[in-house]
């Protein structure tokens, strides 16, 4: 299955993907630690969704993202704020500036 392969690319990898595949979508990804983050305003089409999932992003209902692993799956629920603990930036306005 392709959602499962690509839920092991390193994020280097996945940020290639997504400026190729869906660039719409590298503009608003955010990369916490390892992993990459995906949020919108509001409910994206399903199109959108299926996308996301075949991409290896998962839906995370208390942080209201689409979270992808970068192959760095977390065990656990954290219970610590990712961004303060790693730190976050947006590729797309790295690459712009």
């Amino acid at each position: 299955m392709k959602r499962r392969w690509n839920r092991t690319l390193p994020t280097p990898t996945l940020l290639k993907l997504l400026g190729v595949k869906a660039p719409e979508l590298f503009r608003l990804a955010e990369v916490v630690g390892k992993w990459v983050w995906v949020q919108f305003k509001d409910a994206p089409a399903a199109e959108v969704r299926q996308q996301l999932a075949q991409l290896g992003f998962h839906w995370n209902r208390a942080r209201q993202a689409w979270q992808h692993p970068c192959g760095v799956p977390c065990p656990e629920r954290a219970t610590y704020d990712p961004h303060r603990r790693y730190g976050s930036y947006f590729p797309a306005a790295v690459r712009n500036s």
